[in-house]
């Protein structure tokens, strides 16, 4: 801090004088404080411990285009300057209203995307959610009222990733939010003072079953490209499983904990779930904590319209009712 001190006749010399002589004078007042507390003469010194500082704002990672690795086109810009660190950036500057991007992984899974122009009016993050290795990028756009599409930029990007959890700590196309969101502030509010991370999973699963409700009209007519609107959700407190998982996604990567989005099938169901990943534990796949004999599948929508019923957290409970087709 920078410490001024004016006389109308002053000279500046005078007032230099005056601050280094402060300067030392406090040097001196610490050096003598600090003698004293090491001999045990003073016990009322506050300390700080970092652990009591929020994490969340620390550890949240917020996608950004900062331009020095760019592909430009006429109708698109593709910012691949963090794909080590798990994503990329898209923005749509055709007159079209969609857009699509076809991404081809290392793995050969191939992820299809449609984003409504508007959505990427602003660059907007994909995620590299199978790995290391090369990707092969597609972005299009429709040509006229067809069912064809046209390509405005196609790469391929060798990926190396920092460390296999970070695109699992970003927001996505299906997983948003950012510092401002009101998703974040959700699961800050619920688990915002936990240190351990399963401790946030389960304060923040608890929250999720028993703040939302399973939306049963919704699920009887939601249209085939959706995508979860989390403020939406919080305002209604009802959705389907889509959003469930992208709501718990959210709040867990807003505090730190990676997790992976996981859309497959629950019997012959179509459905959505979670993954946590913990320094201790490795990836906990589908579940959400452990009961003294087994690990219990994370499946917060289940868990919420059965009102967890013995029945339903034996059925969720058992990995082999669950197949695996994608991860966001």
């Amino acid at each position: 801090m920078y410490y001024s001190y004016c006389a109308k006749d002053m000279r500046v010399r005078t007032s230099v004088s005056f601050i280094l002589a402060l300067g030392i004078l406090m040097s001196v007042f610490a050096a003598v404080r600090y003698e004293q507390f090491k001999a045990g003469e003073i016990r009322d010194i506050p300390l700080i411990n970092i652990s009591d500082f929020k994490l969340s704002a620390l550890q949240m990672t917020v996608p950004t285009a900062p331009g020095t690795q760019v592909s430009k086109k006429a109708k698109s810009v593709i910012d691949y300057s963090n794909i080590n660190d798990g994503y990329i950036m898209i923005q749509y500057l055709g007159k079209a209203s969609s857009a699509a991007l076809v991404m081809k992984a290392p793995t050969g899974q191939v992820f299809n995307y449609k984003p409504p122009a508007a959505s990427l009016k602003n660059p907007a993050p994909f995620t590299f959610t199978e790995g290391s290795g090369k990707y092969t990028i597609q972005f299009c756009e429709p040509v006229g009222k067809t069912a064809r599409y046209t390509v405005l930029d196609s790469l391929t990007l060798d990926v190396k990733l920092k460390s296999k959890t970070v695109p699992f700590l970003v927001s996505n196309y299906y997983v948003q939010f950012d510092a401002k969101s009101n998703i974040t502030k959700t699961g800050e509010t619920v688990a915002g003072k936990v240190k351990e991370p399963l401790k946030k999973v389960e304060a923040i699963y608890n929250w999720t079953i028993k703040n939302i409700s399973y939306d049963k009209q919704k699920a009887a007519t939601v249209q085939s490209g959706y995508v979860p609107d989390l403020n939406s959700l919080l305002k209604t407190r009802k959705g389907i499983c889509f959003d469930f998982a992208a709501a718990m996604s959210a709040m867990l990567r807003s505090q730190g904990v990676p997790t992976r989005l996981v859309v497959g099938y629950a019997g012959s169901a179509y459905h959505a779930w979670i993954s946590v990943w913990t320094e201790a534990t490795g990836w906990i796949d589908n579940v959400v904590y452990f009961d003294g004999k087994n690990w219990v599948r994370m499946d917060p929508t289940f868990a919420a319209s059965a009102k967890q019923s013995d029945a339903v957290m034996k059925y969720i409970g058992d990995g082999k009712n669950y197949k695996e087709m994608f991860s966001y």
